[in-house]
Parts: C-alpha cells; structure tokens; sequence
C-alpha cells in the first residue's frame, strides 16, 4: 500500500502526552450488544438511515435513504511506528495512530514492535451502518462507544476480535481505527455511500490519546 502524505484526509492533532487507556474486551455477540455484531458473511445488509428533516415538513417516503452502499479495500499498514490506512471503497487515506508518541514516532521503515495504538481520533456515521471483514483472516482491534455528541475517552471500549468473522458497527455508533496486529491487513469495507462522519480529536478536546492495547485478552471477557 502506498500513502502520499499531501493525500491524508485529516492533520493529526498532537502535541500531548497523556493517554487514556481504553478495557480490551473480547469481541462476542453479548459484549458488542449496542455497538453492533459479529457477521459470518460480508454480504451482511448495511442500515441505511433517511436524511434528516430540517424543519416541520416531513422528508418525502420513499427518498432520503437511496445513496445506497459503497464497498472496497480498506488498507492497513504499519509503517515504523505509524499506522496508516486507505478505504478504497470511499477513496479516502489516514494517519490513525501511532505505537509511541506521535513526535518521536518513526513513520517509514519495516514495522516495529508494539504493544498499543495510540489513537488521536474518532468518527460515526450518521447516515448508516458499517461492516468491516477481514479477508485473510487477520485478528484486529475496534475501539468503540456508544452514541452521543457528548462523548468522552473513558466511554470507549476496545474490542478484540479474533479475524474469524466479520465485525458490524450500527449507525451512530463511535469507532476508531480498526487496529490490525499484523503489521499488514486488508479489510472489505462496506458502508453507506454517502459517508457523512461526525468526529471527536482526543487530542484537542481531552488532552489525550485513547491507547488501544494490542496484547491478547487473558480471558474471555476482559483483558
């Protein structure tokens, strides 16, 4: 996968030397109960949510929910100690995290060992739901929370999912990067296709990262 800088879609905030660590939780039917499920196909039928009213009139039937669904690859790679990503299916490229801090990070070069993702932002999609799908198999871990504008770092859980099944996110739903432990993975990716996101800079609001652990949970719920 090659990233030309000039082309990531958001400037990292840094600059901070804190981090919140988000639980690791074993991604099972039960513990993603809100955030979304687990899927065994990835043609797994995406939600789509009708556009917004913007006053009294209601928004016509049968309109505002025809955007449909867009697919491709989403890249992932590490490259020293920064983690970078290209969604193909929305042609859009990221700098999602780093595995120390961002100002000595090393962002060229073969990956090097990490235990943790630093991660300086997060997004939900308003407008539908997301499926990501590992295609070769390849264990990954998705920060997430619940909804609500009003959305804090210590309301993120970080889920650990094995590679075996695909992961569902509902609308509106918080999700950061999705943090492979390969030092390369390809995902499909299928979501609305008009991809409004809505964003939240830990970094510039809180004062910190949200540390995503990439251990192996020692049990099955927690790590």
């Amino acid at each position: 996968m090659s990233i030309d800088l000039q082309d990531i879609a958001y400037t990292p905030t840094t600059g901070v030397r804190r981090v919140h660590e988000a639980p690791l939780v074993v991604a099972t039917e039960a513990s993603l109960a809100g955030y979304g499920r687990l899927v065994d196909t990835p043609d797994f039928p995406i939600e789509i949510v009708r556009w917004p009213a913007q006053g009294w009139r209601p928004v016509d039937e049968n309109s505002g929910d025809q955007g449909g669904v867009t697919e491709g690859l989403f890249e992932f790679a590490w490259r020293g100690e920064t983690l970078f990503a290209r969604n193909n299916a929305v042609g859009d490229s990221y700098l999602f995290g780093w595995s120390t801090w961002p100002d000595v990070a090393a962002a060229e070069g073969p990956p090097r060992p990490r235990d943790q993702a630093l991660i300086w932002r997060a997004n939900y999609h308003p407008d539908g739901g997301q499926l990501i799908y590992p295609v070769n198999g390849q264990s990954f871990v998705a920060p997430m929370a619940l909804p609500g504008d009003n959305v804090t770092p210590d309301q993120f859980v970080a889920f650990w999912c094995d590679g075996g099944r695909g992961l569902y996110i509902h609308p509106n739903v918080w999700h950061g990067a999705f943090v492979p432990h390969d030092d390369e993975a390809s995902f499909l990716d299928r979501q609305g296709r008009v991809h409004a996101r809505v964003s939240v800079d830990f970094a510039k609001e809180f004062g910190c990262y949200l540390a995503v652990p990439l251990r192996r949970p020692v049990s099955p719920e927690t790590a």
